[in-house]
């Protein structure tokens, strides 16, 4: 049966459309049910419009803390029992009683190869260390900011004329590529977390997850 996804936006939705466009090619046994979102008038929640998904504005300035927000934000999640949660540029620092509800069965995609560089302005400060590679990271979604155990990981090369602005569109069309592949992996059952950590088909996967190699 096809898994249910429900996707979390803030933005322009880039990783949405591309998560929208590998399950109207077929590759993706699901379907997202809706698209939520913490801020009104994104592009992203043009995108799921136009690809005909449910969407919903949940606006964070609304609420008089945190807490509040998550929760009923996960009402709202709930109503679609989702199999599968994706953060797709979701601007927003969790609270530990929502990612516990979702241990398991949340992604994240990360601009770095984790565990370097958690946190902001990863392009710059790969730059900065002289880095000969740098690239992006989707993992499972815990109560440590971007420490959740690593699923996939995609890799680009630093150039010698490399600047932020070039290393981020280099990043950006492997997420394109390494999330939806994620995605499309969980929804097959072939992707999973459990006590044994992240396996694949069956196998552990090692700590950097699985190494995907850009076409």
């Amino acid at each position: 049966m096809a898994k249910r996804i429900v996707v979390l936006i803030s933005g322009s939705g880039s990783n949405l459309q591309a998560i929208i466009d590998a399950v109207d090619a077929g590759r993706i046994d699901g379907r997202i049910s809706a698209v939520l979102s913490n801020r009104p008038d994104v592009f992203g929640l043009e995108r799921a419009e136009k690809a005909g998904i449910t969407t919903e504005v949940l606006d964070h300035k609304a609420f008089d803390s945190r807490d509040s927000f998550d929760a009923a934000l996960m009402e709202r999640i709930d109503s679609y029992q989702p199999d599968l949660l994706v953060l797709a540029g979701f601007m927003r620092i969790l609270t530990p009683e929502f990612v516990r509800h979702y241990q398991g069965r949340m992604f994240n995609i990360h601009p770095s190869l984790l565990p370097k560089y958690k946190g902001l302005h990863t392009h710059q400060r790969a730059l900065e260390a002289g880095d000969s590679e740098h690239g992006c990271t989707v993992h499972f979604v815990t109560e440590e900011l971007d420490g959740g155990p690593l699923a996939v990981q995609g890799t680009v090369s630093i150039e010698p004329d490399d600047t932020e602005e070039s290393l981020q569109q280099k990043v950006h069309k492997v997420e394109h590529q390494i999330y939806p592949l994620a995605v499309e992996w969980f929804c097959a059952d072939r992707l999973q977390w459990s006590e044994q950590g992240v396996t694949l088909d069956g196998s552990p996967l090692p700590a950097s997850g699985y190494r995907y190699q850009p076409n």
